[in-house]
């Protein structure tokens, strides 16, 4: 758990809150996002009755704590201190089950949103209206309007208009929970901008209809260029990286069983029965970049590949500098706490 008194604490490893009532979903979107559950093992998940807290630290665009609270958690008991808890958070994650009545669910997030709000107006507010596998796509859009609407209105009701609340359509059966995901996590990386630029730069000149950069664990894309995102591509994405990956682990290793199934050499391409190629290529220990390509431009695979060398080295030369502020970070909380008197008035020495 991070020190809370440390004012450089949640800038390196800022946290996600998982919160809603209790059955609508949230242990599940968590095991299915960051640990490969099959959707169907996640029916035989028991309730959670305590606060789960666990790193997810695949790379170091995707570093943050995930918090999974029970679903009766009592705002009102003394030994809740949601003060300390939303002061130290970069998004509250709401999750509300679509196929179930949610009132009860919109009352308790007005509480948790306004409540948090005091803390921190900093947090990102996220709400997952979950579980819309089982409606019609006229009755999930009716759905979200209502929800929206009613959350808002209460919002604008206690005088806050200003709190911004986001809405996403989710479910663990298909990808919507890993772009929702996706959407939430990019709003904690601020190198997102510099990302989108370096990808906006390198499918501009190398002919290439549409590319996400993927964290390979978790499958959360954590940038893409500035066209729009289609579902349909997305997923493509998704399967392709999971082809490689579980490819790698049966053929990639050494004849001992050493080695990484994902590395430097990892790459992949994929042909499409439409003329389009899917392009994969490994940029760091832990994110790939995945490229939509028209079979024509593939052609130039030798011009693809040089700019793919210098976004490398760029997106490399990003991961250095985040490193070094992190370290820098690091220090100045160090020495801070060593200026600190001891409890009996003397001061600390320096270590």
């Amino acid at each position: 758990v991070l020190d809370f008194s440390d004012p450089f604490s949640t800038e390196v490893k800022p946290r996600i809150l998982l919160m809603g009532l209790r059955r609508s979903g949230k242990s599940s979107i968590q095991k299915v996002v960051f640990h490969k559950m099959s959707p169907n093992e996640t029916l035989f998940l028991e309730s959670t009755n305590k606060i789960c807290r666990e790193d997810v630290s695949n790379s170091s665009f995707v570093n943050f704590q995930i918090w999974d609270f029970p679903g009766q958690i009592d705002f009102f008991d003394p030994t809740f201190d949601y003060e300390m808890i939303f002061r130290g958070t970069g998004a509250l994650i709401f999750v509300i089950d679509s196929q179930d009545d949610y009132m009860e669910a919109l009352a308790r997030l007005h509480l948790t949103v306004t409540r948090a709000y005091k803390v921190n107006p900093d947090i990102n507010f996220e709400i997952f209206i979950h579980k819309v596998d089982g409606l019609s796509d006229d009755h999930k859009i009716e759905t979200q309007r209502d929800i929206h609407q009613r959350a808002n209105d209460d919002l604008a009701d206690a005088g806050l208009e200003k709190i911004h609340l986001s809405f996403y359509l989710t479910s663990i059966y298909d990808h919507s929970i890993f772009e929702a995901f996706s959407k939430v996590v990019q709003k904690l990386i601020p190198q997102l901008p510099t990302l989108e630029n370096l990808l906006n730069i390198f499918i501009s000149n190398s002919g290439i209809e549409k590319a996400f950069l993927f964290d390979v664990v978790s499958k959360i894309y954590i940038a893409t260029d500035s066209t729009p995102v289609d579902m349909q591509t997305y997923e493509l994405c998704c399967d392709m990286i999971d082809v490689v990956i579980d490819i790698s682990c049966i053929y990639g290793l050494k004849d001992d069983g050493t080695g990484t199934p994902y590395d430097k050499e990892s790459m992949a391409i994929i042909k499409l029965n439409n003329t389009t190629v899917l392009y994969l290529k490994e940029v760091t220990k832990f994110l790939a970049l995945v490229c939509f390509v028209r079979e024509e431009s593939f052609e130039r695979k030798g011009l693809i590949d040089y700019n793919f060398h210098c976004f490398r080295k760029a997106i490399q030369e990003v991961f250095e500098v985040r490193m070094k502020v992190v370290r820098s970070r690091k220090h100045q909380s160090h020495m801070q706490k060593n200026k600190r008197p001891t409890p009996n008035g003397t001061p600390r020495m320096p270590l």
